[in-house]
């Protein structure tokens, strides 16, 4: 899941919330969509290999 920040970055995010703190966790912050687009990829790689 990416968000667009205030300052411009683009922050990947878990799709489920953590269950301790309620709230999903931060995967890395990227100066361009892409780039996010990119590394959530290579999460869901690494997730299934």
């Amino acid at each position: 899941m990416i968000r667009k920040l205030r300052s411009g970055q683009y922050r990947l995010y878990s799709r489920k919330v953590d269950p301790r703190t309620g709230k999903r966790r931060n995967l890395g912050t990227f100066k361009s969509r892409g780039a996010a687009e990119k590394h959530e990829r290579e999460v869901q790689y690494f997730k299934r290999h």
